[in-house]
């Protein structure tokens, strides 16, 4: 039977590789906007490494824990917690200074019509940060929808391709690493930019929209064929050890999971695991945003759980009864309409 307490569990086991890794981290770790969908989990499986490796650094999450949930999770868990607006320069000035930071904060959804507030949390907000933090390891999260939407024929983009953010959200983005990138040019800051591709932690996720879809009988567009996406544990666990990678000038990574996955493909099985035929609409593209993420496997190995155990994971998740985030990823959307 699934429910939270496993789902964490699995999420917040630390592989022998990230232990090595954190062993050669120095100093401790902050992670900035601790309480959205991948923070708590990060932080949790940030502090197991530390223990599972015998050290003593401290993982500190920062937000303003307006989820009392995450809150309750990462106080309960031991993790030293500060409650923070940090768009407030008097606040974010009182962080304590510390040598690797991990930025997670950061606004998508509910964009439309309300584009100066993402346009502050992804663009000002970062500024600020790189000035506090411009003698830190910095891993910054981003989206490889900065990337542009390229024939299925392509592969994907590979971190040398151009840049071609659609709609407001994603210019945002952009920005936020353009900021961060001009802090390593200036600073000689070490930075990564974390260029994540739809992480699924069963609460949440492209799966999660699919199996929803078909328990509502919602038809499922094909006019995105294919995706990328990568268990969120792993993903957690390359954002922490990219730390190690960060670079000045900036890194760029593309950070998802090995298989490019069919939208119809991944809907039949998950239709087949929860008793039900899903419906489809439209005709097959023949493009989507996908992302090569050749050199993260090269750097990290490839992800600990395969998109057809995924697949059924989730399915066997919604059929106990797994609590949702209710955090639709809008995978469909080609225009950038957040």
């Amino acid at each position: 039977m699934w429910n939270e307490d496993k789902l964490n569990e699995l999420l917040t086991v630390p592989s022998d590789a990230l232990c090595e890794d954190m062993a050669k981290i120095n100093g401790d770790i902050i992670v900035l906007g601790a309480t959205g969908k991948m923070g708590p989990s990060l932080c949790l499986l940030a502090r197991n490494a530390i223990e599972k490796a015998g050290l003593s650094k401290k993982v500190i999450a920062v937000s303003r824990f307006s989820d009392p949930i995450a809150a309750k999770l990462l106080r309960d868990e031991g993790i030293d917690t500060i409650s923070c607006d940090m768009l407030e320069l008097s606040q974010l000035r009182l962080l304590p200074d510390v040598p690797n930071v991990i930025f997670m904060a950061g606004r998508k959804f509910g964009t439309s019509g309300n584009e100066y507030l993402t346009w502050a949390m992804n663009a000002t907000l970062p500024a600020y940060v790189a000035e506090k933090y411009k003698n830190s390891r910095i891993v910054a999260f981003s989206s490889g929808n900065v990337y542009p939407i390229v024939p299925l024929s392509t592969g994907g983009c590979t971190e040398e391709s151009p840049t071609g953010a659609i709609g407001e959200y994603t210019q945002s983005v952009l920005a936020r690493e353009r900021v961060f990138e001009y802090a390593s040019a200036k600073y000689g800051t070490k930075v990564l930019l974390f260029r994540l591709n739809f992480a699924v932690d069963l609460r949440y996720g492209v799966l999660y929209d699919m199996a929803n879809k078909i328990l509502t009988g919602e038809p499922i567009s094909l006019r995105t064929p294919c995706l990328n996406c990568i268990w969120q544990g792993s993903a957690n666990e390359m954002a922490i050890r990219s730390l190690l990678h960060a670079g000045a000038p900036a890194v760029k990574l593309n950070v998802t999971g090995s298989e490019t996955i069919s939208i119809k493909t991944a809907a039949t099985r998950l239709g087949r695991y929860l008793g039900r035929e899903p419906i489809f609409e439209g005709e097959p593209g023949n493009d989507a945003y996908l992302n090569d993420a050749s050199l993260a496997m090269e750097l990290f190995g490839y992800p600990s759980v395969p998109i057809h155990k995924l697949i059924r994971w989730q399915a066997e998740y919604i059929l106990d009864g797994g609590r949702t985030l209710d955090k639709p990823t809008h995978f469909e959307e080609r225009k950038g309409s957040y």
